[in-house]
């Protein structure tokens, strides 16, 4: 029997958290006087008695969370955070149409990037902070921050933990859900911090400084400017982001014991060592392609081309120049990195980066049992043999990641966009990058698409964000049968 009253109660925590975080935003709408500070007052009041209600009225009851009620809780969670974070633009009127609002706030908390705004810039500046801070709640997780607080109230984590986060690595910085949860946000906070004052020190407002390290440690892309960062032609800005991307893309443990100066740990785990070849060889790749392609400095060659790749690698979705308009390999090459993300643990969307590596072993080695059929040969991982039911999942995961490109692309095709650019319009929200290719490119918006395409395309990003499994086991018969 599924546990609702262990849902509802930390639904309502999560709604009170998003909640509070609602309430910064009017601290620019004042200093700015955009005049959105109550509309963003009201939806903050009416998002914290939602969640108080639910939280209350299921304060004395039993919380016991198990596996079902882990994957039901993000579900519902994500469903009502999402219309929650929605109101601010529908109450101020900025984004008047419920399909546009809500595509902007699932947009902004599966860290995707794809916008409708036609004009960011006129946006007011306490609705365009709530934006980007979306993105920041999305990017870690804001489950992974309750669990650090649920050992307070009663309620086990480990399950809420591993429904949000359902990757194929397990690693754990604590040996405790809740240390690990802190130890995380703890150095989100901190680079998000590091970030802000870098960019500011480099010629940026602090307000664009500090909307900037928020999508971009969340991997988010979401900008103040219509151009995107190719406003800022700071090749300082441009560098410094490069960076912040490349570690927003990290595994955090790798983060952590990297900031411990464990660089053995760090230079021994495959997946890290994999991800940075991959970055500095499409880098490189397309560089060279760059260059030759414009003939221009060869600096600012190497300077778009790396941004664009990290980028795209980490599913971030900063642009500093319209890929698509180099040559049609480039942009070939680019489509292809939708579909790579980074590393497994980082806030980074997309198929991750030990799924590709972890099937390229198993496929390299089927040709070594088809010589030696009698021989015991295992995948291994950091030198530790990756059992069997992960290769399983990975392989699933992989099908049905294809399966649902395929079927989603003809879906959007079928619903009015040529193919080539349903196939990038997908791939983008699948991947959670933002932008694509076709009529979705970097300097387009999805402001031309009908609804139907939205909602379509709305779903893609909340199944890429989840992984794929944590909303499909919902529409599976064996999720609602008895034990």
């Amino acid at each position: 029997m599924i546990n609702f009253n262990a849902i509802f109660q930390i639904v309502g925590i999560l709604l009170m958290i998003v909640g509070v975080f609602m309430f910064t935003p009017i601290i620019f709408s004042y200093y700015f006087h955009s005049g959105d500070e109550l509309p963003i007052f009201i939806s903050a009041v009416i998002t914290m008695i939602v969640g108080f209600s639910f939280f209350w009225a299921t304060r004395k009851k039993d919380h016991t969370v198990q596996k079902r009620e882990g994957y039901l809780i993000v579900s519902v969670g994500w469903a009502f955070m999402l219309i929650a974070s929605s109101l601010p633009f529908l109450v101020s009127g900025a984004i008047p149409s419920v399909t546009d609002a809500f595509f902007e706030t699932v947009s902004g908390m599966t860290t995707t990037g794809a916008s409708i705004l036609n004009d960011i810039e006129g946006m007011p500046k306490g609705i365009l902070f709530w934006r980007s801070m979306t993105q920041w709640i999305g990017g870690m997780g804001i489950i992974v921050l309750t669990i650090a607080i649920l050992p307070i109230l009663g309620i086990g984590g480990i399950e809420l933990f591993v429904a949000e986060a359902p990757g194929p690595t397990s690693d754990k910085i604590h040996p405790r859900i809740r240390q690990t949860a802190s130890a995380l946000w703890i150095i989100y906070v901190s680079l998000t911090a590091i970030l802000c004052g870098l960019l500011y020190f480099g010629g940026m407002s602090f307000y664009d400084a500090i909307n900037h390290a928020l999508t971009t440690m969340a991997t988010g892309g979401f900008s103040t400017k219509n151009a995107s960062v190719a406003f800022f032609t700071s090749p300082y800005i441009h560098y410094v982001l490069i960076v912040f991307m490349f570690l927003a893309g990290v595994n955090y443990t790798i983060i952590f014991f990297l900031v411990r100066f464990d660089l053995k740990r760090v230079w021994n785990n495959e997946e890290f060592r994999g991800y940075l070849v991959i970055v500095v060889f499409f880098a490189i790749l397309a560089s060279l392609m760059v260059q030759h392609a414009t003939n221009g400095p060869w600096e600012k060659s190497f300077r778009d081309a790396t941004f664009q790749v990290v980028s795209l690698i980490t599913t971030t979705g900063f642009v500093t120049a319209d890929y698509t308009a180099w040559k049609t390999s480039l942009t070939a090459l680019f489509f292809i990195l939708l579909f790579a993300g980074a590393s497994a643990g980082s806030t980074a969307g997309g198929i991750k980066l030990i799924r590709h590596v972890v099937f390229v072993k198993n496929s390299f080695l089927e040709f070594k049992r088809l010589l030696h059929p009698r021989a015991v040969i295992r995948v291994k991982m950091n030198k530790e043999i990756v059992p069997a039911r992960i290769l399983t999942h990975i392989l699933v995961f992989l099908l049905i990641y294809l399966g649902v490109f395929v079927i989603g692309s003809i879906v959007v095709s079928g619903l009015g966009m040529d193919f080539l650019s349903a196939m990038g319009a997908v791939a983008t929200s699948l991947g959670n990058v933002g932008p694509g290719i076709g009529t979705v490119g970097p300097l387009d918006n999805f402001a031309p698409l009908s609804d139907a395409v939205k909602w379509v395309l709305m779903f893609l990003m909340l199944l890429g964000r989840l992984e794929l499994f944590t909303i499909l086991i919902l529409f599976t018969p064996y999720f609602w049968k008895a034990n």
